[in-house]
């Protein structure tokens, strides 16, 4: 190292750091030659030609200089014309002659002499080798008119009066004002509007035109009627504007040429700067501007970022968005590439939204279109992924790029991203609020074969509503439906709260149902003032804090919300006590109006229990006094809740020990090993000891492991779930796991086959015929129709040919259009859907963004569009919890303490609870459970008019001999299954019309031919027979002799047993004192069994569970 160092040879003096301070003087002896570069050569003429032109700032001064000399010098020419007294005669000499004091004539010629030195030098400066080129410029011409003759009175005094046209510089300052505008547009560095240099040229060429023609029409008329310039101005403008009072005129032939001459000029001109303009003007409309600076720092305003911009996404955004109060000050701004729509052009032009809306054409990708939005100073950027493209991959990459490029371009914007596909979600982690729109999806598809119309009730709560929605309407359920549809979630801090401020210490199910008894509000969920975490429903050894923060489920939330005392509700508890309906109208008197909602205090005092008893009370006691519930105590009792109770698996518990032992043998509890995609949620779930080979998967084939083709061969002791997609995708991951969940009984596992095409056969061949649902997933393929609204085309008419051949199939449908829904199990000449479709049209009349919520398939959770949680998205802005809620509540997030929805039915032995309020108390002390709303079945209540018209109009015929050979049969069948089906068979089986048809049939057969021979008695039997047979029958014999070539069994196959005479609704947070009905379904929020596990490391987790059993009950036993 010592060599190397004492090689290499020290800097030369001119490099040193003191020879730089000090100077050196002896860089004269060194062999080196400094060069020194330049941008431009170095030459005069380029240093010039720097100063002159390439430079903007210096350039925008020289062309400033330029502007100010032409209008001084029109300015020396008025005063001129003004000082010059009008001379007698009509001599031609006073054209070429005019008289010019000499102050004048020397301010003239030294404007004329910086004029004509200037234009030489930048015609030297940009001469590119044609000097003809800069000599028939029409700048220089004039130039040379101007400031020659000027310049030539110097040396020849005589014509120092020679008439100049000077008025003609005017055009040169126009062409000096153009290229200054260029140059300051250079120099700033910033694109201003193009609208507005061309409306400053044709503003400049028409004063030029009629300054011009003023200086014209008076010089000329110097020989005529020595008009002054301002009857030349009042001339002009006359003539101009085609009035032509013609009180001046012109009276010399040399004026009126000049007229003619302005005239034509004028029609040349003005129709092309006017052409231009319209252009421009036509252009701006089409890319919507520029968002003002000065209102994006005085103004909040949000930007929504879509590929294509529908009405109907306009329109959800926009009511989602200005629905809450706060926001009504908020102007939108939309980003988008493609031109504005003819029907979003029409919407944005009423006043309502043209004065909040501003539309942009333009890319996101780009800098200058985010600086049109003013981006950088938005309160929040939307970015919307176009779910009508065939290709949903290459739609989240576009999505993708946006978020990266607002990104790049604003960090501080909070950003709200839409995403179709779960593997492209962790793109994007860094946006502030993501909604994967096929995890949602598949969750609520899943949760809506376990839990009834899921899908409706996350809808309802996501969307903003008074809950105003059919309380015109004349029947019953549409009211409740309509006005429990305006429950939301809403927030609030626990010592802030009128609602829940007295129970800080209490625990969590104490809050929940005192708060409910009292002010009708459903406490769902808490967090923690250090915690980010939601819990749902953490259980009853929660313990309320003053900082933690509520969510509950209300009409309103609190702070829109007056309170009146019990002494002012006394005079109407009279009144109000003789209803005794079946189901009563709410005691709270919620009064939904200018959003502000009056609740009626109720008294809070616990009714005494008779025991800790929850069982049903004898027989003898219920003669004696309404049947009591045990009170929710303030803090739990460790005691009394057991372990075993929630963690234990009860039917497991009753099965056979050899079952048992074969049951503990096929599943196990613990975590997926393998993740479809990067981002998914782990989740506890039921788990098999080893993995089934890829073989064994295909139902239709059998493989060496097993020689089974068909669902029915396998014997599965649970009905099947059958889910038809085009392609399976990571997202059917989110549809599996809560199926599989680990608080879901063993025994109530349903087997899951997945159809990817659904022809008959293979329709058949998977067990549609005995399954509990199917589920029919949107393709993809037919997202891309001409039409928009055709998009659901096909998944409708095949779903609606599965609703004629199996018409007792649940069938749980997904469509991409919510308008499409009115026409899911379509009946042309149903009265009660045309009833339906009635109400929908006055309801979206009257502004309810719930329109289509009356729709019977979507009340009763059969239909759903994914596009309806888009405002999940919009609502997060405002409540920034909504979407951790929903995936709690969907399962797509497991939080440890946070509980899980479910449901239970009630069953006639509940029926003693009577009242919702009771139900509430009755789960809070016993399992902990928070309900949340009910899933009501009713029968439809036809008038005698429309049954006798359905008759008609149905073609139902069975021959006699089938109806007295298969009475007695039919009636064993169905006493079996009256115990299972004791609510719908009596509606399903259409009493009314089958004894109808009975003498219908009767009365055929008597009019048969009497005396005719046997062979002919039979044919024509026969051919009657054929004819008697319904349509219903037909489909029925097609599906049984199609499922016989197969070489199905046709047992168990019912044809005649459908749902078409119910209906179904969702009442969330209904009023304490709603009844409860027979077989409805209460939604519940359970809380989490693994939280009361002592020790509960996630080390020992799995091992706990697993030698426990941890699977809680799926129905609550009362």
């Amino acid at each position: 190292m010592v060599d190397l160092e004492s090689e290499v040879p020290p800097l030369p003096p001119r490099y040193r750091f003191r020879d730089l301070l000090l100077g050196d003087q002896g860089w004269q002896n060194d062999d080196r030659v400094q060069v020194e570069f330049y941008m431009n050569e170095n030459t005069f003429k380029e240093r010039l030609k720097l100063f002159f032109i390439k430079n903007q700032r210096s350039s925008l001064r020289i062309r400033l200089f330029n502007f100010s000399l032409k209008l001084l010098s029109c300015l020396l020419y008025i005063i001129r014309v003004l000082l010059e007294n009008p001379s007698q005669g009509n001599e031609w000499s006073h054209i070429f002659w005019v008289n010019r004091s000499l102050p004048l004539w020397g301010l003239q010629v030294s404007v004329a002499l910086i004029s004509l030195f200037e234009t030489i030098l930048l015609g030297y400066l940009s001469y590119k080798g044609n000097i003809w080129e800069q000599i028939l410029r029409i700048p220089f011409i004039l130039e040379i008119i101007n400031a020659v003759p000027f310049i030539i009175s110097i040396f020849w005094p005589s014509l120092r009066n020679l008439f100049v046209p000077v008025f003609l510089n005017c055009w040169l300052a126009k062409h000096a004002l153009e290229n200054m505008i260029n140059d300051l547009h250079r120099a700033i560095q910033r694109t201003q509007s193009a609208m507005f240099n061309q409306v400053l040229i044709l503003i400049s060429t028409l004063l030029c035109l009629i300054f011009t023609c003023i200086c014209g029409i008076q010089h000329l008329e110097r020989i005529g009627k020595k008009l002054n310039l301002f009857d030349s101005l009042y001339f002009c403008i006359v003539t101009f504007s085609t009035v032509g009072f013609g009180d001046v005129t012109p009276e010399t032939w040399s004026s009126k040429l000049f007229v003619v001459a302005m005239i034509c000029v004028a029609l040349v001109v003005l129709p092309i700067q006017f052409e231009q303009l319209a252009y421009l003007w036509m252009e701006r409309q089409k890319s919507g501007g520029n968002y003002s600076r000065h209102r994006a720092q005085t103004e909040k305003h949000v930007v929504l970022c879509v590929s294509s911009l529908k009405i109907d996404l306009l329109m959800d955004f926009l009511n989602e968005f200005y629905a809450h109060p706060r926001l009504q000050d908020y102007y939108v701004v939309i980003l988008c590439p493609t031109e504005m729509d003819v029907q979003v052009r029409r919407v944005l032009q009423i006043p309502m939204w043209s004065q909040r809306v501003i539309y942009l054409q333009g890319s996101a990708l780009k800098d200058q279109d985010l600086l049109r939005a003013k981006m950088d100073d938005a309160e929040a950027c939307f970015i919307l992924s176009s779910r009508c493209e065939v290709d949903r991959t290459s739609s989240d990459h576009q999505t993708i790029l946006r978020a990266w490029a607002v990104k790049d371009f604003a960090p501080n914007c909070p950003l709200y991203v839409q995403i179709l596909k779960p593997e492209n979600k962790f793109h994007i982690k860094f946006a502030d609020h993501v909604v994967c729109e096929e995890e949602f999806k598949y969750a609520m598809l899943a949760l809506n074969c376990i839990c009834p119309a899921t899908s409706t009730l996350i809808t309802l709560l996501v969307h903003t509503s008074r809950g105003q929605e059919g309380q015109q309407s004349p029947e019953q359920w549409q009211k409740m439906y309509g006005r429990c549809s305006g429950n939301e979630v809403y927030h609030i801090v626990l010592e802030e709260s009128t609602f829940f401020a007295e129970y800080e210490g209490k625990s969590f199910t104490y809050a929940s149902f005192h708060a409910h008894k009292k002010f009708g509000v459903c406490l769902i969920g808490v967090r923690r003032e250090e915690n980010k975490n939601i819990l749902l429903n953490p259980g009853p050894r929660y313990i309320m804090n003053a900082t933690d923060i509520c969510f509950y489920i209300n009409i309103t939330k609190e702070e829109n919300s007056a309170f009146k005392n019990q002494d002012q509700q006394k005079k109407s508890n009279v009144s109000r006590s003789f209803y005794h309906g079946p189901s009563r109208l709410p005691v709270h008197s919620i009064i939904a109006s200018m959003g502000t909602v009056a609740i009626d205090l109720q008294d809070t005092s616990c009714r005494s229990a008779s025991g800790p008893t929850l069982s049903l009370p004898t027989e003898g006691s219920k003669e004696i006094r309404r049947p009591s519930i045990a009170p929710v105590l303030e803090v739990a009792d460790t005691s009394s809740i057991q372990t075993c109770d929630l963690l234990s698996d009860q039917s497991e518990d009753e099965t056979t020990p050899d079952e048992e032992i074969s049951s503990n043998l096929e599943y196990a509890k613990g975590y997926p090993p393998y993740s479809p995609y990067i981002g998914s949620s782990p989740t506890f779930c039921h788990l098999l000891h080893e993995k089934v080979p890829f073989c064994c998967l295909r139902l239709d084939k059998s493989c060496q492991h097993n020689y089974y083709e068909d669902a029915k061969a396998y014997g599965f002791k649970n009905k099947l779930i059958i889910v038809a997609a085009e392609t399976a995708g990571n997202g059917l991951y989110n549809f599996i796991v809560p199926l599989r969940a680990y608080y879901r009984p063993k025994k109530e596992l349903n087997p899951v086959v997945l159809l990817l095409d659904n022809p008959l056969d293979d329709l058949l061949r998977c067990g549609v015929t005995f399954a509990a649902n199917m589920v029919v997933v949107d393709k993809e393929s037919t997202m891309s129709a001409e039409e928009d609204y055709m998009a659901d085309a096909k998944t409708i008419v095949n779903v609606q040919t599965l609703f004629r051949l199996f018409s007792s199939l649940s069938i749980i449908t997904e469509l991409t259009h919510p308008a499409n829904m009115r026409f899911m199990q379509f009946r042309a000449k149903d009265c009660y859907s045309l009833a339906l479709s009635k109400l929908e049209k006055k309801e979206r009349e009257r502004g309810s963004n719930l329109a289509f919520m009356f729709r019977l398939p979507f009340a009763a959770g059969r239909v759903f569009s994914i596009s309806m949680l888009d405002t999940l998205l919009y609502q997060s802005f405002v409540k920034d919890y909504m979407i951790s809620i929903t995936r709690l509540l969907l399962g797509l997030d497991t939080t440890p303490g946070s509980g899980f929805l479910c449901s239970m039915t009630i069953t006639e032995d509940d029926l003693w609870i009577r009242t919702y309020a009771r139900l509430y108390q009755k789960l809070c002390s016993s399992t902990g459970d928070v309900p949340i709303g009910i899933y009501r079945t009713e029968s439809q209540k036809l008038t005698a008019s429309e049954s006798r018209e359905i008759a008609s109009q149905s073609q139902i015929s069975i021959s006699v001999e089938e109806w007295e050979d298969t009475k007695d049969s039919k009636e064993q069948g169905h006493h079996r299954s009256n115990h299972r089906n004791s609510t719908s068979s009596d509606q399903s089986d259409h009493p009314l019309l089958r004894r109808k048809s009975m003498q219908w049939a009767r009365r055929l057969s008597r009019k048969g031919p009497k005396h005719s021979g046997k062979t002919a008695e039979k044919i024509t039997q026969q051919r009657l027979n054929f004819f008697r047979r319904s349509e219903r029958q037909e489909l029925a014999e097609l599906v049984k002799n199609r499922m016989k070539h197969l070489g199905l069994s046709t047992v168990g196959h019912d044809e005649m047993n459908d749902h078409q005479s119910t209906l179904s609704y969702i009442l969330i947070n209904p009023s304490p004192d709603t009844r409860l009905e027979l077989n409805d379904v209460v939604y519940l929020i359970r809380p989490d069994p693994l939280a009361y596990l002592p020790n509960s490391e996630p080390s020992r987790k799995n091992s706990i569970c697993n030698a426990a059993g941890p699977d809680s009950r799926e129905e609550t036993q009362l």
